[in-house]
């Protein structure tokens, strides 16, 4: 079993415990996520590694902020709140996000290290940025960045 895997785990007990509800809920919904997509990504006995946690953790809150959004377009701001509430709980299991002055330097890292020149070898620089970034910044975030220093 992974390490994020067992602090779910961990966390889940305490929640029990400690009978916080919406965090055992948020835990309990997360643990699911994680059990599927070890079951898409290689059957019933799979385990994803800290990476593949990592990846399903981002995409728990994304839809959630995607909620939050719609939540907030349709005046309901008081389930706005208990999403925004969720992805604070599933934010604690991510690494600490790169600061802006990393992710720029990590970018140049990556353009001088492919050779890169111009915006037909983005994919070439995002692929070695992702790598370098491990998941710590958002794509979106990175890819606006590629793209402004390779226009």
């Amino acid at each position: 079993m992974s390490t994020l895997n067992d602090q779910l785990t961990e966390d889940m007990k305490a929640a029990m415990k400690a009978r916080d509800q919406k965090k055992l809920n948020v835990i309990r919904g997360l643990k699911a996520a994680v059990k599927n997509a070890a079951i898409e990504a290689g059957g019933a006995d799979a385990v994803l590694d800290d990476v593949a946690v990592m990846a399903v953790i981002r995409k728990q809150i994304k839809q959630r902020q995607d909620s939050v959004e719609q939540y907030q377009n349709a005046n309901r701001p008081e389930l706005a709140e208990t999403e925004l509430e969720e992805i604070a709980v599933l934010e604690t299991y991510l690494p600490q996000p790169l600061s802006e002055e990393e992710v720029d330097a990590i970018v140049d890292q990556a353009i001088a290290s492919t050779g890169a020149t111009a915006m037909a070898d983005m994919g070439k620089v995002m692929g070695e940025v992702q790598k370098l970034a491990e998941g710590r910044a958002d794509g979106k975030v990175l890819s606006q960045k590629v793209r402004a220093k390779l226009a």
